[in-house]
């Protein structure tokens, strides 16, 4: 006779994990794991059996991909996010020492890093590059439209404008747009 299967040991149960599974495997915190998967490109999906994988529960969980998580597992700037949480600790508490040598000192180590690598593994040619390009445009020209007062910052909406001026004049200077009908 085989061995017993336990539950959650085979089958789709292996393949997903809930977003705190996550959070606490990686050991970030939760805007921080939001801002690794936006940056990496990796999104929760539905399992067919949702209900099954909550264990009977009816509340919302959000699953993702076992493998996604162990493909962030091994991402460099998980380190830098952890130097950053440090570098934040170290401020406090030399603030709240009235350490202000000691601030200084800490501000002029701040953990500083590129997102070249990733730019480079979701980009590796610049055709694949202009093909992302309508989403960039599309959040620039709904920010140059946005009034002035408001949660976005003034500098942010005139940068916005600025930018979309410059490629309404990039595709006229390229002859690039033919047939076009646009209201600005």
């Amino acid at each position: 006779m085989g061995k017993l299967q336990k539950k959650g040991e085979k089958g789709s149960a292996t393949n997903y994990i809930t977003r705190t599974q996550a959070v606490k495997k990686l050991q970030l915190t939760l805007p921080d794991f939001r801002k690794i998967c936006i940056l990496k490109g990796i999104y929760p999906h539905e399992p067919k059996k949702k209900r099954k994988l909550a264990k009977g529960s009816s509340a919302p969980k959000t699953f993702y991909y076992v493998k996604d998580i162990q493909y962030l597992a091994h991402e460099p700037l998980l380190q830098k996010f952890a130097d950053t949480k440090v570098f934040v600790k170290k401020i406090k508490k030399a603030l709240g020492r009235d350490e202000l040598d000691t601030v200084q000192r800490v501000r002029d180590q701040k953990p500083q890093y590129t997102l070249d690598h990733i730019v480079r593994e979701r980009y590796p040619n610049f055709c694949d590059a202009l093909k992302d390009l309508d989403d960039a445009l599309c959040l620039i020209f709904l920010f140059s439209t946005m009034p002035r007062q408001g949660k976005v910052q003034p500098g942010i909406i005139n940068k916005c404008r600025i930018l979309a001026v410059e490629f309404m004049h990039y595709c006229i200077a390229a002859k690039c747009v033919k047939k076009v009908f646009c209201i600005h």
